[in-house]
């Protein structure tokens, strides 16, 4: 649970009633659920989940990519977002035309970068993976980003990420906390990942935090860290790698960014920050206000650094961004205790083991 003020968290405090009120719907909704009272429906493919239990900032779209570069070359993957922030209303599936406001900024970055990949988004699942199939028949695999809470669809395999320094087990529920959904909902999942850890955690540690967040014997926990990779033009793709001569502004609308925050501390000169609301929609003022306080910069090494999520709500700019030297900075999920290999064959034996 993450507190950012003293006045935030006195006021968070406050809400505490408010809480009691949304973690009794939950409980209620899951016992349901639980219970078969509510139905789950199954579909005759394997489904994959990537969710959390708190609200954003758990590194789910690197870990939804990750599974992309995985999976992409073997199977007809297939990805489904909810479509958070966007502009329209039910189902869409990305084509050549598509912008982050048709279909939400996570959904635009996939289709971005796996443009071979049917990208869908749609509120609710159950109605939009039938529309999938009907595009795409050729569908092997989906993957629902951010789906865990999405309980009218059983995935076959639920991947539950949680943060490092902010598990979900000290966690409570919004607004008090960041829970959206009850800390025993982890049982559900066959897999918990935890993100965001240091990249030389220790194998106390580690034992220590699998206490913490295993919920059953058989279930699998992996530790990753934040691998940044070298920045690029968000128009000409030219790569520049961040160095300590360098004075950065650091433009962002993403939840959760300190570990973004201590990159850029570590590897530049200096750094001035610009940061938004998670998902902001940028407009013609925000790139004024970026423009000024670039130029207020004296360091003749400078740039600007942004988000693969906050770079393509920047796509629609061209024009206006044609003189600023604007990088964008990838990112992607690197397995500790050398585990990748594990967590690859269970990706890949799920799949394989899937019984019509």
């Amino acid at each position: 649970m993450n507190f950012n003020s003293i006045f935030l968290r006195s006021f968070r405090i406050l809400l505490f009633p408010f809480s009691l009120l949304y973690g009794l719907i939950i409980i209620v909704r899951n016992f349901l659920y639980n219970r078969n009272i509510f139905k789950s429906a199954e579909f005759n493919l394997p489904i994959i989940c990537i969710g959390n239990l708190v609200m954003g900032g758990t590194g789910k779209s690197p870990m939804v990519e990750y599974l992309l570069t995985l999976l992409h070359n073997q199977f007809h993957i297939a990805t489904l977002s909810r479509g958070y922030k966007r502009k329209t209303k039910g189902y869409a599936l990305a084509n050549e035309k598509t912008t982050a406001l048709d279909i939400g900024d996570e959904p635009m970055q996939f289709f971005t970068k796996f443009p071979q990949v049917p990208v869908a988004v749609g509120e609710e699942r159950i109605v939009a993976i039938p529309q999938l199939l009907h595009d795409k028949p050729d569908t092997e695999v989906i993957i629902l980003d951010d789906a865990f809470q999405h309980r009218a669809i059983k995935a076959g395999l639920n991947i539950l990420l949680t943060v490092y320094n902010d598990l979900f087990t000290d966690d409570f529920f919004f607004p008090t906390g960041d829970l959206r959904d009850q800390q025993s909902s982890a049982k559900r999942a066959q897999v918990i990942v935890v993100t965001k850890c240091p990249a030389d955690l220790s194998q106390q540690e580690k034992d220590k935090t699998i206490k913490q967040v295993k919920q059953y014997d058989e279930q699998q926990i992996f530790f990753t860290s934040i691998e940044y990779q070298t920045p690029y033009h968000i128009f000409t793709k030219t790569c520049k790698p961040v160095s300590l001569n360098d004075e950065v502004l650091l433009v962002y609308g993403i939840a959760n960014a300190q570990t973004l925050k201590d990159h850029i501390s570590d590897s530049s000169a200096a750094y001035e920050e610009m940061s938004y609301n998670d998902h902001h929609i940028f407009s013609i003022d925000d790139l004024t206000d970026i423009h000024k306080k670039f130029d207020k910069i004296q360091s003749p090494n400078k740039l600007i650094l942004t988000t693969e999520k906050d770079a393509v709500r920047f796509l629609k700019f061209k024009e206006e961004l044609a003189n600023l030297p604007l990088y964008v900075l990838p990112v992607k999920p690197a397995f500790l205790f050398n585990e990748a290999g594990s967590f690859n064959q269970l990706v890949i034996d799920f799949i394989a083991g899937f019984k019509k």
